[in-house]
C-alpha cells in the first residue's frame, strides 16, 4: 500500500504545491487532507499559474483521482468558484471526490473570525478571516454541519440550532446584535446553499471507503498537506497556530488511511525561512536583506496576498519538524532565490536568556526572546534555474544543502530550483519506494 505524505516541514508557504505537483506523474489519487480556504497551492504549468485553495494539486494531472478528505473544512460557495474557474480553463473535474465527513465553514464562521480577531486587540494570531478556526471549534464542540448533511432535504431545519446556538455565543462574547445578520438566519444560508449543494452533490461521496479499496489495489497515494508543523494545533507555536493537524499525524485522521499505508513521509522546506501573520519567529530579517528576500522569492501569499515575513533557514524548526513527523525525506525549495548573496546564515541553535535551545520550547514568550545562533556559509552567484542535477550545483550551493541535511537529521532527496515542472533535481531513485 505505497502511500507518500507531503509535509510544510517550516510555517507553511513552503512550496508543496510544486512539491506535490512534481510527484502527482507517479501518483493514482492526491488527498488534501486538513485546512480550508486560508491555505493556497500555486502551481506553474509552463506559463499558466494555477492557485488552488481547496482541491488537491492532483486535479491538474489528467487521470489522476484527486480527494478532498474529511479533515478538510470547505465553504461551499467558495469551492464552486473555484471549480468553475478551473473548469473554464480546461480542468476536467470528473475525478473529482469530496467526503461527506468534511464539515461546512458557514458565513456565521467567517462573522465569528472577524468579530473574535478585533476582540483580541494587541493580541492578534493574525487569520486569515475566512472562519477556519472557528469552523474547527464547532468540529470538535460536536456542532458542526458536514457537506453530507450539505446535501439533506431538511437543510435549514438542521442549520436552525446551529445558528441559534450561534447568535446567543456572538450576543454573549461579543455584544453582536443579530438582529439584521443574514448569516445567522438559517432560512437564507439555506437558500445561499442550494446551487451550490446542487452543483457539489456529484462529487460528495464516502472518500474513506474510496482510499481502502485503491491501498487495497496498491495505487499510489499521495497525500498533501497545507501550512506546515509550525503552525500544527499541537506542535507549533501556539497560539499562532492553525486550528487543524498540519503535522504526519493529520494525514491519517484527515484522509481515513491507517499508519501502516505510509511508506515515506516528505518534509519541504525552503531554503530560507517564511511566515505570514503573527507569531515569533527568530529569524526574521527586518532589515534590506529581508526585503531582497521577499522581491527575490515573491514571497506573497497564494490566498491572501499578504506579503511574508523572510529570514535566514531556522534549522531549529526543520529538525524539529523531522522529529515530530518522522520524515524520511527533505524537498528543499528556492535554493534558486538565495543567488547572489555573498554571505549565507542558518541558525542551528535558539539562545534563550542564558541557557541554549536545540528545539523550539512550548511556552511563546520563551520563543518570542530567542536569539537564534548562527553559523555563515557562502553564498553563490550562479544561476541554478538551469541545473537538472546536484552535481551541476556550485560547490557553495551543493556545500549548503549538505549541511541542512547534517543538522537536520535527513536526507534532501528533491531540490526545486523554480516554479516549472522541469526545474526540478530528485536525488533519489524513487520517492514511492519505503
Amino acid at each position: 500500500m505505497p502511500a507518500v505524505a507531503i509535509i510544510g516541514a517550516q510555517w507553511g508557504d513552503e512550496g508543496k504545491g510544486k512539491v506535490t505537483d512534481h510527484l502527482t506523474a507517479q501518483a493514482d489519487v492526491v488527498v488534501r487532507y486538513q485546512g480550508g480556504a486560508n491555505a493556497g497551492h500555486t502551481v506553474w504549468i509552463g506559463t499558466e499559474r494555477f492557485a488552488l485553495h481547496m482541491v488537491p494539486t492532483g486535479l491538474l494531472r489528467p487521470g489522476c483521482l484527486a480527494i478532498v478528505g474529511n479533515g478538510t473544512v470547505l465553504e461551499p460557495e467558495r469551492l464552486v468558484r473555484e471549480l468553475d474557474e478551473l473548469e473554464a480553463r480546461g480542468v476536467d473535474l470528473s475525478l473529482l471526490r469530496i467526503s461527506d465527513r468534511a464539515h461546512v465553514v458557514l458565513p456565521a464562521h467567517r462573522l465569528q473570525d472577524r468579530l473574535e480577531e478585533e476582540a483580541r486587540l494587541e493580541a492578534r494570531i493574525g487569520t486569515t478571516g475566512l472562519g477556519i478556526g472557528p469552523a474547527y471549534v464547532d468540529k470538535a464542540a460536536r456542532t458542526g454541519l458536514r457537506m453530507g448533511d450539505l446535501l439533506a432535504a431538511d437543510l435549514e431545519a438542521r442549520l436552525t440550532p446551529i445558528l441559534e446556538r450561534k447568535r446567543r455565543q456572538l450576543e454573549a462574547a461579543y455584544g453582536f446584535q443579530a438582529t439584521d445578520a443574514p448569516e445567522l438566519d438559517p432560512a437564507a444560508v439555506a437558500a445561499r446553499f442550494s446551487a451550490a449543494a446542487q452543483r457539489l452533490a456529484p462529487f460528495v461521496t464516502d472518500t474513506a471507503a474510496i482510499l481502502h479499496q485503491a491501498a487495497a489495489e496498491g495505487r499510489r497515494i499521495l497525500l498533501e498537506g497545507a501550512q506546515g508543523t509550525l503552525l500544527d494545533l499541537d506542535h507549533g507555536t501556539y497560539p499562532f497556530v492553525t486550528s487543524s493537524s498540519s503535522s504526519a499525524g493529520g494525514s491519517l485522521t484527515g484522509s481515513g488511511l491507517g499508519p501502516r499505508a505510509i511508506t515515506r513521509l516528505i518534509g519541504v522546506a525552503k531554503a530560507y525561512t517564511t511566515r505570514v501573520g503573527e507569531g515569533p519567529f527568530p529569524t526574521e530579517l527586518r532589515d534590506a536583506t529581508g526585503d531582497w528576500l521577499r522581491e527575490r522569492g515573491q514571497e506573497f501569499g497564494t490566498t491572501t496576498g499578504r506579503p511574508r515575513r523572510c529570514g535566514w533557514l531556522d534549522l531549529v524548526a526543520v529538525r524539529y519538524s523531522v522529529q515530530v513527523n518522522g520524515l524520511t525525506d527533505l524537498a528543499l525549495t528556492k535554493l534558486d532565490a538565495l543567488s547572489g548573496l555573498e554571505r549565507l546564515r542558518v541558525c542551528t541553535a535558539y539562545r534563550v536568556d542564558s541557557g541554549l535551545l536545540d528545539r523550539p520550547p512550548a511556552r511563546s514568550d520563551l520563543m518570542e526572546r530567542a536569539e537564534p545562533v548562527y553559523e555563515e556559509h557562502p553564498g553563490w552567484t550562479e544561476d541554478l534555474s538551469k541545473c537538472r542535477s546536484f552535481d551541476q550545483l556550485p560547490p557553495a550551493a551543493q556545500a549548503y544543502v549538505q549541511r541542512i541535511e547534517a543538522v537536520a537529521g535527513c536526507p534532501v532527496s528533491l531540490l526545486s530550483l523554480g516554479p516549472e515542472r522541469s526545474q526540478t533535481v530528485v536525488r533519489s531513485t524513487d520517492l514511492w519506494q519505503g
